[in-house]
């Protein structure tokens, strides 16, 4: 399996911008720029991005070890502080709110734990990753 996304930018980092578009066409020219990564300007950043997509990558690993100890969710929802300090990311912290019937609060940050250390995303990031996990009932 290949996904695809593309990139365009135009100008200088200051005062350039571009624009980023996805196979699928979720994003499709969506716009980003200095403004929009470094400071509070309309659009989207890669940083977001990447938070988007570990957050979504973990839950998925997530649901599936749980369903494999016959843990099935009733609902997970994660979000995730992506750190970008001196131009390098690095942290991503992953907040958990899970609502999973019959499992106790250790076995489900066993298993939360075990997601975050084995999703393809986490691998794929050369950074520290965190995690915050709360069973809700």
């Amino acid at each position: 399996m290949i996904r695809k996304a593309s990139a365009v930018w135009n100008g200088t980092l200051k005062e350039g911008h571009g624009n980023l578009s996805t196979e699928s066409g979720v994003l499709n020219e969506t716009q980003y720029s200095y403004k929009t990564r470094f400071e509070d300007g309309k659009g989207t950043n890669p940083e977001e991005l990447i938070g988007a997509a570990h957050s979504g990558c973990f839950t998925m690993q997530l649901s599936a070890f749980l369903a494999e100890e016959d843990f099935p969710a009733e609902s997970l929802k994660t979000k995730s502080e992506i750190t970008f300090e001196d131009g390098v990311v690095s942290k991503s912290h992953l907040i958990l709110e899970g609502k999973v019937p019959n499992i106790s609060e250790e076995k489900f940050l066993e298993i939360a734990n075990n997601a975050k250390e084995k999703c393809p995303l986490s691998k794929l990031l050369d950074t520290e990753i965190t995690l915050d996990a709360k069973l809700v009932k």
